[in-house]
């Protein structure tokens, strides 16, 4: 009933599953990115975040090759009413409003640009749209997360030929952009199994 006052109705029943992922993908990225990643001593340069997010691209990228941008709207839309709400819960008030912020504009954008270049070969539309999003949505994720917090510190980078002191979160959003890169093009692989078996069954 719900869904039929709001027009969500005609919507093909594969779309609520990508509605129930997005809202998971989310939330479980909302409560990572406050862990830093300790594995190998990149506690500075990395969260469990970075590992989980990627996944919302991946969700938004099938949704608009098989149902269309509309389709994939409703899907950001409804997932980030969700994960937004779940945020307040499991994770802190600034990050819930950082993630829904940056999720909003980032998938948003991810659809707009991937419905441009669909015509081109299958890999072009999902690849570039994952990148050009991801690095808007790290920009304002990490900027309104974390930017200004007094309980985190600043640490020194050492880039091989200079050293310099900035705030942690700094590197956690450079090096969180670079690992959404390397997931970007592994994704094409699930991206492209996914058409196809749901191409095959129709």
């Amino acid at each position: 009933m719900v869904f039929s006052l709001v027009g969500f109705s005609d919507l093909p029943r594969r779309v609520y599953a990508a509605i129930a992922a997005m809202g998971v993908i989310v939330l479980a990225s909302n409560i990572l990115v406050q862990y830093p990643f300790t594995p190998f001593g990149l506690e500075n340069y990395l969260t469990w975040g970075a590992f989980t997010y990627p996944f919302a691209f991946l969700v938004t990228d099938v949704t608009t090759r098989l149902y269309g941008a509309p389709a994939a709207r409703r899907v950001v839309g409804v997932g980030f009413i969700v994960a937004v709400v779940l945020s307040y819960v499991f994770a802190t008030p600034r990050i819930a409003v950082a993630s829904g912020s940056a999720f909003l504009v980032a998938q948003m954008l991810d659809v707009f640009v991937f419905d441009r270049l669909r015509q081109n070969a299958w890999w072009i539309a999902p690849l570039l749209s994952t990148l050009i999003g991801a690095a808007l949505d790290t920009m304002i994720f990490f900027t309104g997360a974390f930017a200004g917090d007094p309980t985190l510190p600043s640490v020194p980078y050492d880039l091989g030929f200079a050293v310099f002191e900035a705030p942690v979160w700094m590197g956690w959003a450079v090096v969180d952009y670079m690992v959404k890169l390397g997931l970007a093009a592994f994704m094409l692989i699930p991206f492209r199994l996914l058409i196809a078996r749901a191409l095959t069954r129709g």
